[in-house]
């Protein structure tokens, strides 16, 4: 499946969306490297900050930050669940979870955010995608994320999920660069990352290395 850009969008939905956790954010060099990542990802790339014990202020005065390096650099930032501070802080985008609004009523509460859901079903993700979502990040594929003896949902969960709706499907969970050619042979869209890119020595290089990676299997 090839993905078009939304119709309402400034372009199309990034390829490679780099997501952070609660323990990523308090990183003492955490604005540095999260700035560092969009300017190698650029407008093919989007920050998901996701910190689900921040507070409210906690949250909105990293986005603050994040969204200026979001005009600088064309990488979008994405807030996980938190549409009220993704609209307050200028971010591109929202990321729904299963505990977030629904599609419809974030598209209502903020008009002018690209809204991605998560969903780990497929019924789930038909759903998401007929109350509005602009794309679907299905997970967890190939582990969960890390938990011990916790396997990833699979391949066949994606494939189903893509032949199920008709906007962009991102796949998250453990995947590495030598993943990008299967996944985009399947008709993923992009790649979400959390541990490959932020636990990597050179978070930037790791960017770029999984837009290369996805490149090069275009042609695969």
């Amino acid at each position: 499946m090839t993905s078009e850009p939304v119709a309402h969008l400034d372009g199309a939905v990034p390829l490679v969306h780099a997501v952070t956790t609660d323990e990523i954010v308090t990183r003492a060099d955490f604005i540095d490297v999260a700035c560092g990542v969009m300017g190698a990802l650029g407008r093919r790339g989007a920050l998901h900050l996701r910190a689900s014990r921040l507070s409210g202020a906690q949250l909105e005065l990293l986005g603050e930050t994040l969204a200026a390096a979001q005009q600088v650099t064309g990488a979008w930032l994405v807030v996980n669940d938190r549409v009220d501070v993704a609209r307050a802080v200028g971010a591109r985008g929202a990321q729904l979870t299963s505990r977030s609004l629904t599609a419809a009523d974030a598209r209502r509460a903020a008009p002018a955010l690209a809204i991605g859901a998560s969903v780990h079903g497929v019924p789930d993700g038909v759903t998401a995608a007929e109350s509005g979502a602009d794309w679907l990040v299905a997970g967890r594929v190939f582990d969960a994320d890390g938990r011990p003896g916790a396997a990833g949902i699979g391949m066949e969960f994606v494939e189903a999920l893509i032949a199920a709706v008709r906007i962009p499907v991102v796949a998250i969970g453990g995947v590495r660069p030598q993943h990008c050619r299967i996944l985009r042979l399947a008709g993923v869209h992009g790649v979400a990352v959390i541990r490959g890119i932020w636990d990597a020595p050179n978070a930037e290089r790791a960017a770029i290395e999984y837009l290369c990676c996805y490149d090069d299997a275009a042609g695969a």
